[in-house]
């Protein structure tokens, strides 16, 4: 993974002791409340319903084992021990005192982190694959190119103040699963006939209280200009984005205003001043940056003999053979496979993650893993280089830590944002949503009888639940100052990206659990196969079936 040079380091370092200045003025008195809001969000510190949140920035997920070592511990001295993993892959404390923040990120600094651009009207972290890099479908490693992106944006003078925050995503593997689709930019990594590294760029998509699916501005960019051609579209955003109105100051609404071909002329214009200007990439610059993500020095000589090995042990364990199949993902190189170790017990808050479970998990990643973990958009972690061999014993050490649940991609793997139990901008709570649906849907044979379902929570139209592109969302939302819940389906964050559609009236938290069950039995009735999925179903029948199930038909 990348390591921090001297400037890294000196960057960070000074961005502490800047806000320790900045913190201890305002609580002495000499900010005020709105000076001091644009210094603390540039540093990931939010103020929320109970307690400030701190939002510890993540790379593009890569997180070593030292690194999460020291956030358990910073979770034991500064919070309530435990940490929740985001769906921008970064990781957050909700529970620091203010005057403690400083400290913080001191800490963080030591272990070569910090809380940079994870909040603000700025370019916040870049995501990509969780499986980037050991991925059997990659074409091109991302991680490089979102190296490169977090470099370039950290602390960009021009667009420190933009109208309104910017997400990028970057995916290289032939599934997408880094939903670049939805993002303000995405980046597609592919090869042409030539065997070149290509990018196409879509622009405008997003979630919120406007989903849009974002639309191909150029397909065909050369990797020198990755940077040069982000410019340019920044530029114009802007230039031209609404900063009179925050719900219409996203790219998306720039976008739409504007029509796409008149975007992308515009586009096309600012680029041409600057395409072969100073950030041009080099071979070279784009090769060093490469140095820091090649493969680890992988001990297997046969991976046939790995794959015979842990084929005879599924066949003995019927339960480990099930985590296998669930939570364990093909590798390009042979013998080995990636784990994704679910955040989504029973009775868990979906994201959370104990300070001692951190711990333990830092030491399997130094065990099993070269000492490396990625965190997920699915609120997950994973460990990207187990041999086949070990499996076993990783589920084993797992079981303990009440870590080895196998049930990723499945109804109990969901998406939930905190809800109203924590942020101050949601209509109602997620979280206790998420917990009465786990324990309805419990049982395993039942949620592999369903097959992969995407089910997402948000607590308000924000959307940091992402419950537009869940197979099956839901949103709370505020009725005369009742906690209620609309339901969507038919969503998808992945290549055939698709918003979901509003089932009809909303529900109460109470009735959420049998509403859910009505739309999971109606999807069995109508399945012509046990491998048709809910989303197949739903493209192949439509909304209506789904619609009579819950209210009955008209």
């Amino acid at each position: 993974m990348y390591q921090y040079d001297k400037l890294d380091q000196t960057i960070v370092n000074e961005r502490v002791i800047q806000f320790r200045d900045q913190t201890e003025r305002y609580l002495r008195g000499d900010l005020s409340d709105a000076q001091y809001l644009p210094l603390r969000l540039q540093n990931g510190l939010y103020v929320q319903r109970l307690a400030p949140m701190l939002r510890i920035a993540v790379p593009y997920g890569l997180i070593s084992s030292a690194q999460l070592r020291a956030i358990a511990d910073i979770s034991r001295r500064y919070d309530k021990g435990y940490a929740h993993i985001s769906t921008r892959q970064n990781i957050q404390l909700n529970w620091p005192q203010l005057e403690d923040v400083p400290d913080i990120l001191c800490d963080l600094a030591a272990v070569q982190m910090h809380a940079i651009q994870t909040s603000g009207n700025c370019i916040r972290n870049t995501t990509t694959d969780q499986f980037a890099g050991v991925a059997a479908d990659e074409v091109v490693d991302p991680r490089p190119y979102c190296e490169i992106i977090r470099q370039w944006s950290t602390l960009h003078p021009e667009f420190a103040f933009l109208p309104r925050k910017f997400k990028i995503a970057v995916n290289g593997a032939e599934e997408d699963r880094a939903a670049i689709h939805f993002h303000d930019i995405g980046i597609e990594l592919y090869r042409n006939m030539h065997g070149a590294v290509r990018l196409k760029f879509l622009v405008g998509g997003g979630l919120g209280r406007t989903p849009v699916v974002g639309s191909v501005i150029r397909d065909d960019v050369a990797t020198e200009h990755l940077l040069t051609y982000l410019e340019a579209i920044l530029r114009i955003y802007n230039l031209h984005g609404r900063r009179d109105n925050k719900y219409k100051a996203r790219i998306k609404i720039l976008v739409k205003a504007m029509g796409i071909e008149a975007f992308r002329a515009a586009v096309e214009t600012e680029w041409a001043t600057n395409r072969d200007g100073p950030n041009t990439l080099t071979d070279a610059a784009l090769a060093a940056v490469a140095a820091h993500f090649t493969a680890p020095e992988y001990t297997v000589a046969d991976g046939a003999q790995e794959s015979a090995f842990l084929a005879k042990a599924c066949a003995r364990e019927p339960l480990f053979s099930g985590w296998v199949k669930r939570n364990t993902t093909a590798h390009k190189q042979p013998g080995y496979r990636a784990v994704t170790v679910t955040l989504k017990a029973t009775g868990q808050a979906p994201g959370d993650v104990s300070a001692a479970q951190m711990d333990a998990l830092a030491e399997l990643a130094d065990q099993f893993s070269y000492g490396e973990l990625r965190t997920t958009h699915e609120q997950n972690i994973v460990l990207a280089d187990v041999r086949e061999s070990e499996l076993m014993a990783l589920w084993q050490a797992l079981q303990p830590l009440g870590l080895a649940a196998s049930n990723a991609g499945h109804i109990t793997d969901m998406i939930c944002c905190p809800g109203g139990d924590f942020c101050s901008l949601a209509n109602a709570k997620s979280i206790p949503v998420a917990q009465a649906l786990q324990e309805r849907f419990e049982a395993m044979d039942y949620q592999y009888d369903l097959g992969p379902i995407e089910l997402n929570i948000s607590g308000c139209m924000n959307a940091c639940g992402h419950h537009h592109v869940g197979h099956i969302g839901i949103l709370g939302v505020d009725k005369k100052g009742q906690e209620f819940y609309q339901v969507c389906i038919g969503g998808s964050q992945a290549g055939n990206a698709s918003v979901a559609r509003i089932l009809g009236p909303s529900f109460s938290r109470a009735d959420l659990p049998s509403v859910i069950e009505k739309l999971l039995e109606r999807y069995l009735e109508l399945r012509e196969s046990d491998q048709e999925q809910f989303l197949r179903v739903y493209e192949r029948c439509g909304i209506e079936p789904f619609k009579d199930a819950v209210y009955g038909k008209s």
